[in-house]
């Protein structure tokens, strides 16, 4: 009986302790009722028992960096993918004024040159610009016609040589040593006829797509000539204009890179007419002397395939060669061969070089792929203007790589003192040339 006040005196002094406790933790909740914390800034502390952790990194700061240099040069290539794309179907919804400009463009940078030399003589700009456009589609008229007249005039010649040779290839390939015998020939030409009778109906349809391919052109040719006479006329106030365009703080870098840009042209045109006007004349010639018929109208196409480089070159020798093949036989077929290779061996390796010029020079893996992309996007056309535009291109990156190196180390050892406002250069804008 002695220890039951004992025991009732600890359980009273930790009961009052709770109590004591309590009241704490209720006083704390009151005051954190009446005063808050933010919710975002509010972070209670760990229980004492809790292990130390380390902060984590930021997450951008884990992923290496190469990751993060390919990763963002990634998107940037998708936007310039999705533009180029987006580009790229615009260009082939109006893919017969594109290359109508571009032609315009072409055909202007053959004539301007007279234009100018004109106005220097005191002709005015429209007499002048007359003048050289009714030459140069008189001329460009002229040739066409001439090409028109030699096929019609020798076409009948032509089918009679045509069958003499076919009968002088099949005898050749009959007492060849490829041992090729007469049921092989006959089998040959009667699957030929098998197939032109089975696809009579894309025969007649590709016929009816070719009428269509003629309005085409014509309306091509119309709106080449339109434009070629604004932009021979009144080309520098167009190209002012096209500079308004342009934000102001490209402007100077963008308005010298026009004229080099036209540079460029101006030369690559003239150039690939005088190498196309040597190989149809040098080509003709030995064709002509080889008595190979039609040689004045294969020389003309030579010089229209020139302007598609490399694959024109192909094309119209192996065109030669095949018309030489199927009328005077196996020699006079390998004789123009051999002249139509030693000519362009020449023009690859002499003339180019020479005419063109370091200017305008483009490798020829540049000039392969362009071509193919071209052809591939746009067809013959596209195969045309596809290497001009790469020298193009090439010129202006070039001449705006150079201008932004100068207006840096411009910009770094400009000079301080009084003298600064006037050793600063007053920026000019370049006009095209009229």
């Amino acid at each position: 009986m002695s220890r039951v006040p004992g025991w009732l005196g600890r359980l009273g002094a930790g009961l009052t302790e709770i109590s004591e406790r309590y009241n704490e933790r209720r006083a704390e909740a009151e005051r954190e009722q009446d005063d808050p914390e933010p919710v975002g800034d509010h972070v209670p502390p760990p229980p004492d028992y809790a292990p130390d952790v380390a902060a984590r990194p930021d997450p951008a700061l884990a992923v290496p960096w190469g990751v993060r240099v390919a990763a963002e040069a990634g998107w940037r290539l998708l936007v310039l993918a999705g533009t180029l794309w987006v580009l790229m179907r615009v260009i082939s919804a109006v893919q017969l004024v594109v290359l109508s400009f571009v032609i315009a463009l072409l055909i202007t940078a053959i004539l301007q040159p007279t234009v100018a030399r004109l106005r220097r003589h005191g002709v005015p700009r429209g007499p002048a610009t007359a003048l050289t456009a009714m030459f140069g589609f008189v001329v460009i008229g002229l040739i066409g016609w001439f090409v028109t007249w030699q096929v019609m005039e020798n076409i009948d010649d032509l089918s009679g040589q045509i069958q003499d040779g076919i009968d002088e290839l099949r005898n050749w390939l009959l007492n060849s040593p490829f041992h090729v015998t007469d049921k092989q020939i006959n089998e040959i030409a009667k699957n030929l006829r098998e197939a032109v009778g089975a696809n009579t109906d894309q025969i007649t349809s590709a016929g009816l797509e070719g009428v269509t391919v003629v309005v085409e052109a014509l309306t091509g040719i119309l709106l080449s000539v339109f434009c070629t006479l604004f932009l021979l006329y009144d080309g520098k106030r167009i190209w002012e204009w096209t500079l308004k365009l342009v934000p102001a703080a490209a402007r100077p870098g963008v308005a010298g890179a026009g004229p080099a840009a036209w540079r460029t042209l101006t030369a690559y045109v003239r150039g690939t007419v005088i190498v196309a006007l040597i190989d149809a004349i040098f080509i003709g010639l030995g064709i002509y002397f080889l008595d190979v018929p039609m040689a004045v109208p294969l020389a003309v196409f030579i010089f229209l395939f020139a302007f598609i480089p490399l694959v024109g070159a192909v094309v119209s020798g192996a065109l030669a060669v095949v018309v030489a093949l199927v009328t005077q036989g196996v020699f006079t077929a390998v004789m123009t061969l051999v002249v139509v290779l030693a000519v362009q061996q020449i023009e690859g390796h002499i003339l180019q070089p020479f005419i063109l010029g370091r200017a305008v020079r483009v490798h020829p893996l540049a000039v392969v792929l362009a071509v193919a992309c071209g052809g591939m996007v746009a067809g013959i056309g596209g195969a045309v203007v596809a290497v001009p535009l790469v020298a193009v291109t090439n010129t202006v990156a070039g001449y705006l790589r150079s201008y932004s190196q100068k207006s840096a180390l411009r910009h770094s050892v400009r000079p301080r003192g009084a003298t600064a406002l006037s050793a600063e250069p007053t920026p000019q804008t370049p006009s095209a040339p009229e």
